[in-house]
């Protein structure tokens, strides 16, 4: 069997990936209840050593300027600050500590700005010190983890910590366990056109849309259009085909796209589907279909993305 397959054989199950508790360290095998409201935090080597949570003043903590995630549904803010008011906050956030004598939130900003919408004026928190390259790993990972960041949030996090902390598209496939063609083609949406961009981080297009777009003449007309009338990737890709035959005049390739053909070769739409799972998984995937049979392969390069893997078909529950 290959290293790179999805596939066990009985083997005992062993602690697999870097992951976020391995970015947070000691932190998520800390206790979860808040700690006594009378007793003093500061005090006592487990304070001292940033392993003991901490209740602090809501409004001392602040956000990190280059948290990966930029928008939050107000829905989901507003209902998880109900269930705040009802049982107050389960799990702490993590948090550094700055030279103003603040603290600046390294995971959990979502918890933060909830409990504010439910007007605590305390909030559970485990102050670690971080430098500012793990804060942005850690940010970028937890956000990852849970599904939180659209594909143009996630691209530039991955540009800021090329640019400003020297990491390689290799480094950070491994930290966040996805493949390096992953990170690459969700970079490479970088080039596109603001208004395109703003389309995918509205959920208005999709990785796929985006990626089918880049290059494209007239890529922001052709965007709107495309996300008013809710085409597929595979009828956008068409549509891109179309217009480039075309020479480059969107007006006229609408009529035609219809028309093009998926070219010789592997059945078009197992291909844009291999290439729609692979968006989602961060993986190489690989779909064959047989005499009324067929196989899907999920491909991983390391036990980071196994356990990525494993993680997301079980529901976290691995």
């Amino acid at each position: 069997m290959s290293d790179g397959e999805a596939t066990t054989r009985g083997t005992a199950r062993r602690p697999l990936g870097r992951g976020l508790s391995a970015l947070l360290g000691e932190t998520t095998r800390e206790r979860t209840n808040a700690p006594d409201p009378g007793r003093d935090e500061d005090a006592g080597p487990a304070a001292a050593s940033g392993r003991a949570i901490q209740l602090l003043d809501i409004a001392r903590v602040a956000p990190h300027p280059d948290q990966p995630r930029r928008h939050f549904d107000e829905q989901a803010l507003e209902e998880l600050a109900e269930s705040i008011r009802a049982r107050g906050i389960i799990q702490p956030i993590i948090v550094r500590s700055t030279p103003d004598g603040r603290y600046q939130i390294v995971a959990g900003e979502r918890r933060w700005r909830a409990a504010q919408k439910a007007q605590l004026h305390q909030i559970p928190a485990i102050v670690r010190a971080f430098s500012e390259t793990e804060t942005l790993e850690i940010a970028l990972v937890e956000n990852i983890q849970r599904e939180d960041l659209n594909p143009i949030e996630e691209a530039q996090a991955y540009r800021r910590l090329i640019d400003h902390f020297q990491h390689s598209q290799d480094g950070l496939a491994r930290i966040v366990g996805k493949s390096r063609s992953h990170v690459a083609n969700l970079m490479r949406l970088l080039d596109l056109p603001d208004d395109v961009q703003t389309l995918v981080m509205e959920g208005r297009l999709s990785m796929g849309h985006g990626r089918a777009l880049i290059g494209v003449p007239g890529c922001a007309v052709l965007a709107r259009d495309i996300a008013d009338k809710g085409l597929s990737v595979r009828e956008t890709e068409k549509l891109v085909r179309a217009v480039r035959e075309n020479g480059g005049a969107p007006g006229q390739a609408g009529a035609r796209a219809a028309g093009v053909s998926g070219g010789a070769g592997r059945d078009a739409d197992l291909v844009a589907m291999e290439q729609q799972l692979s968006d989602l998984l961060g993986l190489k995937v690989g779909i064959t279909f047989e005499g009324g049979k067929g196989a899907l392969t999920l491909h991983y390069s390391n036990l980071d993305q196994l356990d990525m893997l494993c993680q997301k078909l079980t529901g976290g529950g691995f």
